[in-house]
């Protein structure tokens, strides 16, 4: 299988996001995070109050992300930090940090086409949560995927509301999936993220998860490992009850992701499979692997297994 050309339009055994964004743009796209100084409803007390168990948006904020800075600052301090590595390039203005439709429709157009105006932006990227969007502004951000790449990253985290209620997500998996489908049909990218090993669910259970959500209209998937961080409501929970936990060994989270991989729907991109804690930040688990590191192994394993995307996928009626 490995000179197969698979439906993608290459011989990678998945449909990766980077060959995606070479098929759509004919020049190097960055994303440059942005901290636009948003909370979120579990963490402002109209749904709850400490966040999500597991978050802390310091460990993976780069440097030059501060809302005490403009979106155009810090828009210019991001292409400053990658001009240092890449030179003609072009840029998606990432919201990144909590939810970044949380706030008033006529706040949203302001830091979104700020951000917008840069010469050099081509796009924006918000990662939010699904009970976080209205449907005008959906219309809105239809409106602008028109002539920009739009994409809303909405953070699903598990389709099983026993999960999303102990890590204090403040949602259930029906929204998330009523807001998916409204936000279809408008020309807006749809991405959906995951979390695997959260408290709650078994390996079987993530793996439904991650085929049902590739059955929904979605055209990227992002999923990691459940890392257990430092200065988190869930770091306390694990000092006193670590078995509550399914912390994957990497070789297990490698053939869990192989598995994933073969089942689900193949017109789905696969934009990341694990996640880095900067040095200090992480209690467990401690791989010690890169990203790329992992996605070699990825790469070798789907050889071993003659796996490839979407191999036993079946449409869902």
């Amino acid at each position: 299988m490995t000179d197969k050309q698979f439906q993608w339009g290459n011989n990678k055994r998945y449909n990766d996001f980077p060959s995606l964004f070479k098929r759509r743009f004919s020049e190097r796209i960055q994303k440059i995070s942005i901290d636009a100084g948003f909370t979120c409803p579990n963490r402002d007390g109209t749904k709850g109050v400490g966040g999500c168990t597991y978050c802390n948006n310091n460990s993976f904020n780069p440097a030059y992300c501060s809302p005490k800075k403009t979106v155009t600052e810090q828009i210019a301090l991001g292409i400053d930090f990658f001009n240092a590595k890449y030179k003609a390039q072009r840029y998606l203005a990432y919201f990144q940090a909590y939810s970044n439709t949380y706030g008033t429709l006529d706040h949203l157009k302001r830091i979104y086409e700020e951000a917008l105006s840069h010469e050099k932006v081509v796009g924006l990227v918000i990662g939010t949560r699904p009970d976080c969007v209205s449907d005008a502004l959906l219309v809105y951000l239809e409106g602008l995927a028109k002539d920009y790449y739009i994409s809303m990253e909405y953070g699903v985290e598990s389709l099983n509301n026993d999960a999303l209620k102990a890590i204090n997500r403040g949602h259930t998996y029906q929204e998330a999936e009523k807001t998916i489908i409204r936000t279809s049909g408008r020309g807006i990218h749809i991405g959906a993220h995951l979390v695997n090993g959260l408290p709650c669910d078994t390996p079987q259970m993530m793996l439904e998860h991650a085929i049902s959500l590739s059955n929904l209209p979605i055209d990227t998937l992002k999923m990691h490992q459940l890392q257990i961080l430092n200065h988190t409501t869930m770091a306390k929970e694990y000092e006193v009850n670590p078995e509550k936990f399914h912390l994957f060994e990497m070789e297990e989270y490698l053939d869990f992701v192989v598995d994933v991989i073969e089942r689900i729907n193949p017109e789905v991109s696969l934009e990341r499979f694990i996640n880095q804690a900067p040095k200090g930040w992480l209690i467990a688990p401690k791989w010690g692997i890169k990203n790329f590191e992992f996605v070699a192994k990825l790469d070798k394993k789907l050889v071993e297994r003659d796996a490839w995307q979407g191999k036993f996928f079946k449409k869902i009626p």
